[in-house]
């Protein structure tokens, strides 16, 4: 597993003083590019060859929220490859190395002039050293789409949600679709299946759908083709 230490910072919390589960996203998103970066085979390296890897899913189990100054370790390791899909676990220690949150993720490894998926090789791969996947129950990579959906107010994408690929950072798909969670929603678990990447001027148009348990946000193109879902699971407090 490669792991790095940190500290809960004061921009990374709500207010009530605790991660968010963007937040937790992100971290988990730095942990593996840094872990590529170290091996040589980061963004740049992926550059040259016209190979870049695209998030397809994430599925994120919090067992609790780390606090304001708290040290945490984040670690990561990818523990499958099949076709045109990698996939990798991450997982969050807090101060007392008990695990406060742990995800699935899906990856997708794409040929930036074909701008199509391709089948991943050994020369993909090798740097990294495969570690058996976490014990948790998986869930599907789909996320079903309830069919009664609250459509609300579009937005145009902004500068700050772009980055380093010139699309919309997987991470602020997720921070955009908390933003629909109610406030005494208490989330547990999160899913989020990406089909299409939105880019800077485009409008998301968002719709939603709640449960006792679920918080569903579609977050999609004018012509109704999600970039994105996600299902918040949780309970009321």
């Amino acid at each position: 597993m490669y792991s790095f230490d940190s500290r809960v910072r004061y921009s990374e919390v709500d207010h009530n003083k605790v991660m968010t589960a963007s937040t937790i996203i992100n971290y988990f998103q730095d942990c593996s590019n840094f872990q590529s970066d170290s091996l040589g085979v980061g963004i740049e390296e992926l550059t040259k060859r016209s190979r870049v890897w695209i998030m397809s899913s994430w599925q994120l189990v919090i067992n609790r929220y780390p606090t304001l100054g708290e040290q945490i370790t984040i670690g990561t390791w990818p523990y499958e490859y099949n076709g045109i899909y990698g996939y990798r676990n991450f997982i969050l220690y807090d101060e007392k190395k008990e695990v406060a949150a742990v995800a699935n993720s899906i990856w997708v490894l794409m040929d930036t002039n074909l701008n199509r998926p391709v089948k991943i090789t050994d020369e993909d791969y090798q740097a990294y050293k495969n570690e058996p996947a976490y014990p948790m129950e998986y869930a599907d990579r789909k996320i079903r789409v309830p069919k009664e959906l609250i459509s609300l107010p579009s937005f145009a994408v902004m500068p700050s949600f772009i980055d380093v690929l010139n699309h919309v950072n997987n991470a602020q798909y997720i921070r955009m679709a908390t933003d629909y969670v109610d406030e005494n929603f208490q989330i547990t678990q999160m899913r989020a299946d990406y089909r299409k990447s939105a880019l800077l001027g485009d409008i998301i148009y968002p719709e939603i759908s709640k449960t006792n348990d679920c918080i569903t946000v579609v977050l999609s193109d004018k012509e109704g083709q999600p970039y994105v879902t996600v299902a918040f699971y949780g309970t009321t407090v």
